[in-house]
């Protein structure tokens, strides 16, 4: 029983720690051109991958949430072909063509492995009877910590003027490896929108 108690404690821990990893409301990092006074009327949304079903999937979850919040949007693959991504030109004209006046470029950056150590988990220390404090430390001496490791995806997005190409707001947001592949996108995304709308970037 009591190493039943240790056991659930220790998960108690380790959930509490990736329930916290797994609800963050905002990018690790953000920029925002203070000179940007506007608001964005209708967004490219181009999603960079060398696999088309994920620029597809990335682009259309972008596109669904944008124009949620009252902007139109476009993705980028309904007008430009996957082996044109590379092309400045092609996208700038289809920028164009579309009355684009903002773009939205998301990719992927980098992959790591986090490790984090978890100490064993028990309860504070109560002084008032000498049973309750020997149980205490004996419980302490005999709850080893452990090593949780999580996969991070780390994903940048960056929103453009057409009208100068400049950067108007930039972030970095790492993404814990928890769910389905559809399910870190939304999160993701839903991240991404909402530091948006705080910085009066979307309705």
């Amino acid at each position: 029983m009591l190493q039943f108690l240790r056991n659930a404690l220790s998960f108690l821990a380790v959930s509490t720690i990736l329930m916290a990893c797994a609800t963050a409301t905002q990018p690790d990092e953000m920029w925002l051109d203070p000179s940007y006074r506007s608001l964005p009327k209708k967004i490219m949304v181009v999603g960079v991958s060398r696999k088309p079903v994920n620029r597809r999937i990335f682009e259309d979850e972008f596109v669904r949430q944008i124009t949620a919040h009252g902007i139109e949007a476009v993705a980028s693959y309904t007008v430009l072909p996957d082996e044109l991504q590379s092309d400045h030109k092609a996208i700038a004209g289809k920028v164009k063509e579309m009355g684009a006046d903002t773009v939205l470029i998301t990719r992927v950056t980098g992959k790591k492995t986090v490790k984090t150590y978890v100490p064993g988990y028990y309860p504070p220390p109560y002084y008032g009877t000498w049973p309750d404090y020997y149980g205490y430390g004996y419980n302490a001496m005999y709850s080893p910590g452990f090593v949780a490791e999580d996969e991070i995806t780390v994903i940048e997005t960056n929103l453009y003027d057409t009208s100068n190409d400049k950067l108007i707001w930039g972030s970095s947001t790492e993404v814990v490896k928890r769910g389905s592949s559809q399910e870190r996108i939304n999160r993701y995304i839903g991240i991404v929108m909402k530091a948006m709308a705080a910085q009066g970037l979307l309705y």
